[in-house]
């Protein structure tokens, strides 16, 4: 799917439209902030950046705070259209690519100097502000500056340095907190009922990422395949094996990207189909084919985007690793992440010592930076697990 903008159906994010500040969880001094300046002008300020670790409710805040800039108090109705993404004065920008499209930014500042059609603001929100090139940002700078009376951007980013500094000097910028492991481990047996121990597993293997947290606790085969990976990256020991576990981890991260995509994928070409009255099976109208050749375009760029999330997972999964190395290094223990690894990683601890993985946990910030610039996945990864080998003894 490519970057959307405009309304963005919410699916299984549907929340109670009564209350939409109830779906923000563990962020009450952002909500208090937020709830402030969409009850009062003087202070209101027309463009903010919210920014918190992955996983910290950044969207659900935003959409939040836009259904109580749009909706009057108790318009039930309008508030459940905002947090529905339906509402006409909602502005929504998310992407599943690699990036933030220039075309897709200039669509947004179009918007934004429109006035409200239903309700008290019209509110353009991009969750991804992250993913947007120098060249792109550059065009929201003068609508960041100079905002219509009524319209207001909320723009959701990891961190404020994400961004560029003409753009972080436009914003008011609201820094989420990180939840706490416990904090997460008891939110993910009241959604989900898994087993306390579990929970607590999951949120911390994802640290503190409740989407991943929930996702490890609801599925075994996750929790093993994360497992499999870091004992994996823990035995290269020259390499042959660093070839070998790189070719693993693109190939699980691949089949896992198709998993999540191919069902969609197949379910948008099926629409496409009925909404262009073509029949199931039946050769496509020269005059229509460019209409899937489109979607399938946009389909590739989605299954890339789900590519490189997936590896950046594994990065993150190995720089959680490395990391307790250099805490067992030290001689703390405490906050470690990965505790079911605590022999292996102390014995590679007792013979690194903390240089040699503080080492590592460069070359996986440069491999980060490297896959960004378009590298090859299973080079970048290979290059990496060569450096973890090179401290190793055979």
């Amino acid at each position: 799917m490519d970057a959307t903008v405009d309304a963005i159906p919410a699916g299984d994010r549907a929340v109670d439209a009564v209350a939409p500040w109830d779906a923000v969880w563990g962020q009450a001094e952002a909500v208090e902030v937020l709830r402030s300046a969409a009850a009062d002008p003087a202070a209101m300020t027309h463009a903010w950046l919210i920014t918190g670790p992955p996983g910290s409710g950044r969207s659900t805040l935003a959409y939040a705070f836009a259904a109580a800039l749009i909706a009057e108090p108790g318009d039930e109705a309008a508030m459940r259209q905002v947090l529905a993404r339906t509402h006409p004065d909602l502005t929504a920008l998310r992407t599943e690519q690699v990036i933030i499209r220039i075309d897709e930014a200039r669509k947004l500042v179009e918007r934004s100097s429109y006035a409200p059609s239903l309700g008290r603001h019209r509110v353009i929100v991009v969750e991804d502000a992250d993913r947007m090139a120098e060249r792109t940002s550059n065009v929201l700078l003068k609508a960041l500056e100079e905002p219509p009376d009524h319209t207001v951007w909320v723009l959701c980013a990891p961190s404020d340095a994400d961004l560029l500094p003409t753009i972080r000097s436009r914003v008011r910028t609201l820094r989420l907190r990180d939840p706490e492991v416990e904090d997460v481990a008891r939110l993910i047996v009241q959604r989900t009922g898994a087993d306390p121990g579990v929970a607590e597993q999951s949120a911390r293997h994802a640290q503190r990422h409740i989407g991943m947290a929930q996702r490890l606790a609801t599925d075994v085969a996750a929790r093993a395949r994360r497992e499999q990976t870091l004992r994996a990256a823990l035995g290269v020991r020259g390499v042959g094996d660093a070839v070998e576990v790189a070719a693993q981890i693109v190939h699980a991260a691949t089949d896992d990207a198709k998993a999540l995509t191919a069902e969609r994928d197949e379910a948008e070409r099926a629409d496409l189909r009925r909404t262009l009255g073509v029949a199931e099976g039946a050769a496509l109208p020269p005059a229509v084919r460019s209409q899937l050749s489109a979607l399938e375009d946009e389909q590739k760029r989605r299954a890339t985007r789900s590519l490189r999330d997936g590896i950046d997972r594994v990065l993150t999964d190995l720089q959680s690793m490395y990391r307790d190395v250099v805490m067992l290094a030290f001689g703390r223990e405490a906050d470690m992440i990965n505790r079911e690894l605590e022999p292996e990683l102390r014995a590679l601890a007792d013979a690194w010592g903390p240089r040699r993985p503080l080492v590592v946990l460069d070359r996986i910030a440069e491999t980060r930076r490297n896959l960004e610039q378009n590298v090859n996945p299973t080079l970048a990864l290979e290059s990496l697990l060569v450096t973890v080998a090179s401290g190793r003894t055979p």
